[in-house]
């Protein structure tokens, strides 16, 4: 029986900016996404019958249809039944290290990985654009966590631009261990609260993404310059989680008295993470702000950027 066994990194988000409204519902949005190294195991191994099999160890996850680990197994059965016929059915092993909830798309990231390993597995050969757009079926952030390493992302956030690779930074995530926010409750309340000044005709929105292509952040980006980098990330979705949030908040305000370069939420929080330039720094910073905040709740993780996405660990 073959197998294969993955890394699938997190990702956080360096720029996030809601444009305006999508005829399908969602914003259309520009974002810098950024993979880190925190990440989770996946194992994916034919298991000689027709079924998906989901196993998630410790986590709470849900091991059927509602998890998008599985979702994505269906959807390759779905696209290739032949190879399913060939090669069976698939044992999911899945061991997780991102927090769940948590803006930092650990369950995007385990889809990506079952899509690679299926693909794998399966010998199907598919490029990484194929994968991407197979992603794009199962939600707007797992094309990205497919090849991952530093993206500009427009649209829904499944258009991808690759840039340069932003791994010169350590990060210091924190987040705390009892909260979620719900990231349709985000989106849905900045809608209500800035919803008039959204850019809402093409040529508006073209205008602006170039803007952003043109921007300090990107240059920064280009560059490797990692001060300019952390001086102009930026979140749109801060404006309405932290004044809704003040644990959130405080969090925020925390890590960024601690010494980093640029601290941020990322996505729709409750995460927030703070960018540093070397190793012993981001220890420091993270020693600083866990005493400042004394909270049990809240748990640190030290990591850094990468230029990568889905990785095989093992086969």
């Amino acid at each position: 029986m073959y197998s294969y066994t993955l890394h699938a990194p997190a990702k956080i988000n360096l720029f996030l900016e809601i444009l305006g409204d999508r005829p399908d519902g969602f914003h259309e949005l520009v974002m810098v996404l950024q993979s880190i190294a925190l990440g989770d195991e996946i194992t994916v191994r034919a298991n000689g019958t027709d079924d998906i099999r989901l196993s998630c160890g410790d986590s709470p996850l849900a091991n059927d249809a509602t998890n998008l680990a599985y979702r994505a197994a269906q959807l390759m059965i779905n696209h290739f039944p032949q190879a399913h016929s060939q090669y069976g059915g698939v044992d999911i092993t899945l061991t997780k290290h991102i927090p769940m909830a948590a803006g930092l798309a650990g369950g995007s990231a385990d889809a990506a990985a079952v899509l690679v390993g299926l693909d794998l597995l399966w010998n199907l050969g598919l490029t990484r654009p194929e994968l991407e757009q197979l992603a794009a079926q199962l939600g707007s952030d797992i094309p990205f966590c497919i090849g991952g390493g530093t993206a500009i992302a427009t649209g829904r956030g499944e258009i991808l631009d690759p840039l340069p690779d932003g791994d010169c930074f350590w990060v210091v995530l924190a987040k705390h261990r009892s909260m979620e926010v719900s990231t349709p409750w985000a989106y849905q309340t900045y809608r209500q609260q800035f919803g008039k000044n959204y850019l809402n005709d093409d040529q508006s929105q073209r205008a602006r993404r170039k803007t952003i292509h043109a921007g300090p952040l990107l240059q920064g980006i280009q560059h490797r310059n990692p001060g300019q980098i952390a001086s102009h990330i930026h979140n749109d979705l801060e404006k309405v989680v932290l004044p809704a949030h003040e644990a959130v908040a405080q969090l925020r305000q925390a890590l960024q008295s601690a010494g980093g370069l640029g601290t941020m939420m990322s996505g729709s929080g409750p995460s927030v993470f703070t960018l540093c330039q070397d190793q012993a720094t981001a220890e420091q910073v993270l020693a600083i702000a866990k005493e400042k905040l004394n909270d049990p709740d809240v748990d640190f993780w030290l990591t850094h950027t990468i230029g990568h996405g889905i990785q095989i660990i093992d086969h």
